[in-house]
């Protein structure tokens, strides 16, 4: 048997258990694949990522749901970086680079005005695919009816290194109502029937935010509901760029607020840029240390 510390650490706020909580493990590089899932599994959040050596970056880190691997996590790589910090593994370093499965991405940390760490964590270009099933299906399957979703906007797949489905809401009061069943999404998204569901809309709770969101997992990660999205609400922004400011920008900066339905109310920046025929996607937030625990699985 081995036992395996994990670090407990929330991403997008400042108080611990608000946020969107991640398991850590450092130095995993003597852990096999298969042991990372049974970590990931007993850990039960949406992510647990494993801080590994790169010979191409600085870092490395896998994330695993529950269920699978995922190419990204926004608030595991939050919940790492101020992981590595608290631990003194950083040094002095203030801007690096991490290799993911979506990629190599840079990292920056910065001090807020409040004096709390913001880390700031560039994403892949985005990505977008048409969405072709049943919009009234697809209502029904989060507790909607098909009159709750945007008339304008489109339902589209798309990705900063995950993909979820973004599908825009008519307005906040509908948020509440929403029951998932997410067993229903395979079936619903035929183009992609791995990817999570993404609801949001313009209305926000806070005046300072730009766009209210709820996201719903994919049956096979294990989980229901990620509090606080940090690649969705990437994507969510090139979408913003997209479709609804229509290219007409140079530089956006976006707040996206998330969690409020489950109590755990979070914030991400995010940041968006022209480049030539694509977007450059930044999200910033914080993150919080909440404990060190340990997980027991059977060595191989």
């Amino acid at each position: 048997m081995k036992s395996i510390p994990v670090y407990h650490i929330e991403a997008f706020s400042k108080e611990p258990n608000k946020g969107n909580p991640a398991g850590v493990v450092f130095h995993a590089d003597h852990l096999t694949e298969k042991e990372m899932q049974e970590i990931a599994l007993r850990v039960g959040f949406n992510e647990t990522a494993f801080a590994l050596q790169s010979e191409v970056a600085d870092f490395r880190i896998r994330y695993f749901t529950p269920g699978h691997e995922t190419n990204l996590c926004g608030h595991a790589t939050m919940a790492t970086v101020c992981g590595l910090q608290t631990k003194g593994l950083l040094g002095e370093k203030r801007e690096f680079t991490i290799e993911t499965k979506a990629g190599i991405l840079p990292i920056k940390i910065t001090t807020g005005s409040e004096n709390e760490i913001l880390i700031t964590m560039k994403h892949a270009s985005p990505q977008f695919e048409e969405f072709k099933g049943s919009r009234k299906d697809l209502a029904n399957s989060i507790g909607l009816e098909e009159t709750d979703l945007h008339e304008d906007l489109p339902i589209v797949y798309g990705s900063t290194g995950a993909w979820t489905l973004l599908v825009p809401i008519q307005g906040l009061h509908a948020f509440n109502k929403m029951e998932p069943d997410i067993k229903q999404f395979p079936g619903i998204l035929k183009e992609m029937p791995t990817s999570s569901v993404h609801p949001f809309c313009l209305e926000t709770y806070d005046v300072n935010a730009d766009m209210h969101a709820r996201h719903f997992s994919s049956p096979y990660s294990g989980t229901l509901e990620d509090p606080v999205t940090g690649t969705a609400s990437g994507v969510m922004g090139a979408f913003f760029a997209r479709y609804i400011q229509n290219d007409n920008f140079n530089e956006l900066n976006l707040i996206v607020e998330q969690g409020h339905e489950i109590g755990k109310d979070g914030r991400v920046l995010v940041h968006i840029s022209k480049n030539t025929d694509t977007y450059d996607v930044e999200i910033t937030g914080t993150a919080v240390y909440v404990k060190r625990f340990e997980v027991t699985i059977e060595g191989e």
